[in-house]
């Protein structure tokens, strides 16, 4: 478990397919919003896509949004989902 500011972030599980797409599952806590979250990224190349983390489309604080792009970014960096 990661946090920073209260925000909170919590990776489930994760999955790799043979095309070298991660697909991560987490749970967290946006303490902007005072509300709980649920949510799954896609990484291609290294880089994250999901609603969550897309600045127009994400239902999270901006702050919380940059904070789990930042901490899935840095797990995906140290080989954690490999």
């Amino acid at each position: 478990m990661y946090q920073e500011h209260d925000h909170v972030l919590r990776v489930i599980d994760f999955k790799k397919t043979e095309h070298n797409t991660i697909f991560v599952k987490f749970t967290g806590f946006d303490a902007v919003f005072g509300k709980d979250l649920e949510g799954e990224v896609k990484f291609v190349a290294g880089m994250p896509f999901g609603d969550l983390i897309h600045p127009q489309r994400s239902s999270l604080s901006s702050e919380c949004r940059q904070f789990v792009r930042e901490m899935l970014l840095n797990k995906y960096n140290a080989g954690e989902f490999n």
